[in-house]
C-alpha cells in the first residue's frame, strides 16, 4: 500500500482537531477524541494516522487485488 500523503492538521485551543487533505476538509475531532488522536500522532506516522481517522486508506479494491494472480500464493 503506497504511504498515505496530502494530510495536516490544525489542534485548536477549544479541544478541537481539524484534519485536512489536500486543503479540504477531511474531519474535525471535539473532546475526547482529539485528545486521542493527538497522542496517536505523537507515538506514531502522522500521515498514516491521519489517513486512518478519517477514513481515507481503504478504497474497496482490497478484495479484488487479494484474488489477482500475481498475489495469490
Amino acid at each position: 500500500m503506497p504511504r498515505p500523503h496530502g494530510f495536516r492538521y490544525e489542534a485548536r485551543g477549544d479541544d478541537m482537531v481539524a484534519i485536512t487533505h489536500h486543503g479540504r476538509a477531511a474531519a474535525t475531532l471535539r473532546g475526547a477524541r482529539a485528545q486521542r488522536f493527538l497522542a496517536e500522532v505523537a507515538a506514531g506516522d502522522e500521515q498514516l494516522v491521519m489517513a486512518r481517522w478519517t477514513g481515507a486508506y481503504k478504497f474497496g479494491n482490497e478484495r479484488v487485488a487479494r484474488n489477482h494472480p500475481r498475489n495469490r500464493g
